[in-house]
């Protein structure tokens, strides 16, 4: 059989594009491509669950256009699936004087992009949302929410599935070739036939276009976000998303503190080299993947810039104590 479109990948990005053609296009026949035996097994299912509202991003990007109109859809879709998610909101809190003009840029940028109900605060009204905060002016966000992105993803899948889609788990892609106008997926349990490809394959997405002829540059440098968590009898210590004011010299976000559908509260993440493209964790180790992503000109080149930087995240990694210091900025009674 030889499929309309094959899509390659079966996280949120590969699952929500499947799910998307058929609804545009319900005569389509075609294929999802998934290594994993499951979905959503890699980045969908190891991210912190955030709904973002979209104020960090420039007005009139597509960053904040696709963020602000997703996050609606998001909440349409999960309204008409009975897929829980919860609107904690978030405070962006600035602890020193020196943050206090990149926390009103990002006020300018909020009501730029449209994002609704964003507060002013003082350092007593941030008391009141969050008693356990501490910071002398923060913005406050009430349309920031959580979710199980893993579970809206595998729902796409069978939103896909039902109407008509051809679902292949645990098939890796390891070659792609043309043979006149049809695309030949090689899979280790036989080929897939498409007259087009969609690959949207995450920490793999450089390889596979590699697989079609594509340029070695851009290439993907595996970072992972090691996270602490609240232990159950300290939750209380946290009500909703707590965040840095960013800045915009550095790559990362910076520490956060973050509810979990479960209930569970993640503080971090910090940022480190993985050692792997799937490392993660701090163990996981893939030579041949490792010196790929070290000998890369483009890491070198971020690593001089942020050299300092990555060390501190490094230390931090390692260090339990250093970890709970920078938390300590925003939540004063966390203790290791």
């Amino acid at each position: 059989m030889v499929y309309d479109i094959a899509v390659v990948g079966g996280g949120i990005v590969g699952l929500a594009t499947t799910r998307e053609l058929l609804l545009r296009h319900p005569g389509l026949r075609i294929a999802n491509v998934e290594k994993e035996d499951v979905w959503s097994k890699h980045q969908t299912g190891h991210n912190s669950g955030v709904i973002h509202s979209g104020i960090y991003y420039k007005p009139g990007s597509l960053k904040a256009k696709l963020c602000i109109e997703g996050r609606k859809l998001a909440w349409e879709y999960c309204d008409a699936k009975g897929i829980e998610y919860k609107n904690v909101g978030k405070l962006i809190v600035a602890t020193e004087e020196s943050e206090l003009g990149r926390l009103d840029d990002l006020w300018v940028r909020g009501q730029q992009n449209g994002v609704e109900g964003l507060e002013k605060l003082d350092a007593a009204q941030i008391a009141e949302r969050e008693p356990h905060c501490r910071g002398i002016r923060a913005i406050f966000s009430p349309v920031t929410g959580i979710v199980d992105w893993g579970l809206v993803a595998r729902t796409y899948g069978e939103d896909a599935k039902e109407m008509g889609a051809d679902m292949f788990l645990s098939h890796e892609v390891t070659r792609i070739e043309r043979r006149g106008n049809v695309t030949v997926l090689k899979t280790p349990k036989g080929e897939i036939q498409a007259r087009a490809v969609v690959t949207c394959g995450g920490l793999q997405s450089d390889k596979l276009g590699r697989m079609t002829g594509g340029n070695v540059d851009p290439k993907i440098v595996p970072f992972r976000g090691d996270y602490l968590i609240l232990k159950p009898e300290k939750a209380h210590l946290v009500q909703g998303n707590i965040y840095p004011v960013p800045d915009p010299e550095f790559p990362f976000l910076g520490v956060h503190f973050t509810p979990r559908m479960d209930g569970s509260i993640w503080l971090g993440p910090n940022a480190v080299l993985a050692f792997a493209r799937e490392g993660y964790t701090f163990f996981t180790i893939n030579p041949a993947e490792l010196w790929d992503s070290i000998t890369y000109p483009g890491f070198f080149k971020m690593a001089a810039k942020y050299w300092k930087m990555g060390a501190g995240e490094m230390y931090r990694d390692l260090v339990r104590s250093a970890y709970v210091g920078a938390l300590h900025r925003y939540i004063p009674e966390l203790q290791p």
